[in-house]
């Protein structure tokens, strides 16, 4: 029997111990797509307790903690940080299978040199260890960027946000001082988007204000958003960011759109169709600005969100209550990267699922729209929210080595909003080596340590650093 999560877990043989240990984990972190929050970063801020930092808006653990059946209160609710620690132990007993109970004891290694499993009697002394650490100022946000080695977070901004704490993190005036880690925001104009939503119209107030550019057309949306967007590169954008449940596409004239736009600013109800209309002659204008400021587009596709109406009512958004969604994928997403392409507007881009379904569909597709002098323009994105579990991880690499090429690949990154997620890379990390390993013990491809540490330092981090430049 192998101990509990030593330095060779997941590691099942000889080459992937070599690969794991001499490379990829020492590779720096680009974590190019995640939610930490510019003002906590800016703040150096530093945690007062395991709670706050391991249970504060982290909505994978909300879920698990429901399902075992704990109380709001101890969930998002105002009990006693102990007392929520508590139940958060209780449920993590019983994960058996899912990848919270290792990330959960990767944090406890990596983070606070607790390397026994927590449960209900150790609960206690973990508690005291952690806050002691944390207490320490040893992982304040600064101590965790530079134990961790990230070298860039690419953080997820709207199109009207000041960037004041991405400014003053760059110019070193930050409470946080002088750091290694690049703070670059991305751009995800999503709110300009939802024509369909209510809060459209008082959206474009906001981006009004913020622009200078009074919106009263299809024309003026596109001049404040193309003036946000050369603010943020401004401020050293490298990516935007786009949530879409399915990929768009309704062909239709400016003029026709015009109209649309200018119904929604009335307040009047968008159609899906004029909802879609309107989406794709936006999308298909940012890919050209991206493409002219080789901005990288990321496409976060198939989640169905807020599905509980009365929970979301209590604690809105992003609180747990989302879902894998089946909508039909292939179509809209050729239609709408095709459309780019004969424009010569198609940027490197990234396509994401929350569906296993459509890694196949996506993967074939990106093949289609490859070339252009960049090794892997077109990206299969890496297993993403309910999939970036070890079985999640391996099905979309081994799809992406199916049918296209991993060693192309840009690799991890953490989605998170918890600055505890960065042993998510080294579980990656593992879960790849293990898997290359695996390949070469079984004479699928040669024991050639050199080429092979190539390719895994590659997409542990040199692929990233490469394709977002």
């Amino acid at each position: 029997m192998k101990p509990f999560m030593d330095e060779d877990f997941i590691l099942g043989t000889s080459c992937a111990r070599e690969l794991f240990h001499g490379t990829a984990k020492h590779e720096p972190i680009y974590d190019f797509h995640c939610h930490l929050i510019p003002s906590q970063i800016a703040e150096n801020k530093k945690f007062s307790n395991i709670t706050e930092i391991w249970l504060g808006g982290d909505h994978y653990k909300w879920r698990m903690m429901r399902t075992m059946g704990i109380d709001e209160t101890y969930i998002t609710g105002n009990a006693d940080p102990y007392e929520k620690f508590l139940a958060w132990t209780r449920t993590v007993e019983n994960l058996i299978g899912n990848p919270l109970y290792h990330w959960t004891h990767l944090e406890l290694q990596r983070y606070f040199d607790i390397h026994e499993p927590l449960t209900i009697q150790s609960a206690r002394d973990i508690w005291d260890r952690a806050n002691k650490k944390l207490q320490s100022g040893e992982l304040s946000v600064k101590g965790i960027f530079e134990k961790f080695n990230v070298y860039a977070v690419g953080t997820t901004d709207d199109p009207a946000d000041t960037l004041e704490y991405h400014r003053a993190i760059a110019a070193g005036t930050a409470p946080i001082g002088t750091i290694g880690t690049r703070v670059i925001p991305s751009f995800r104009p999503d709110k300009a988007l939802n024509i369909d939503l209510p809060s459209f119209k008082e959206y474009t107030g906001q981006l009004s204000a913020a622009s200078g550019i009074t919106i009263n057309s299809f024309d003026s949306v596109k001049q404040a958003i193309e003036n946000r967007l050369m603010y943020f590169i401004e401020h050293g954008c490298r990516a935007s960011d786009h949530a879409l449940e399915y990929p768009p596409f309704q062909a239709v004239s400016d003029t026709e759109v015009d109209t649309i736009v200018k119904k929604a600013l009335k307040g009047e109800a968008i159609s899906p169709k004029e909802s879609d209309a309107y989406k794709t002659s936006m999308m298909v204008f940012l890919a050209g600005l991206y493409t002219k400021h080789d901005i990288v587009m990321q496409l976060h596709m198939a989640s169905i969100r807020n599905n509980n109406a009365r929970m979301f009512k209590i604690l809105g958004p992003d609180t747990g209550y989302d879902a894998s969604h089946d909508h039909q994928m292939s179509r809209g997403l050729s239609l709408l990267l095709n459309e780019m392409d004969v424009r010569n507007n198609l940027p490197k881009t990234i396509l994401y699922t929350l569906n296993p379904k459509d890694y196949y569909p996506m993967a074939t597709l990106m093949g289609c729209f490859q070339g252009q002098g960049v090794s892997g323009k077109i990206q299969l994105g890496s297993a993403w929210w309910f999939c970036d579990h070890r079985d999640g991880m391996e099905e979309q690499m081994r799809i992406l080595g199916n049918v296209g090429m991993l060693s192309a690949f840009v690799g991890m990154l953490t989605d998170s909003r918890s600055f505890l997620s960065y042993p998510r890379h080294e579980y990656f990390r593992r879960i790849l080596c293990n898997m290359i390993g695996g390949w070469v013990e079984n004479g699928e491809f040669p024991n050639d340590m050199e080429k092979l540490s190539g390719i895994v330092r590659n997409i542990s981090f040199g692929n990233a650093r490469e394709y977002f430049k």
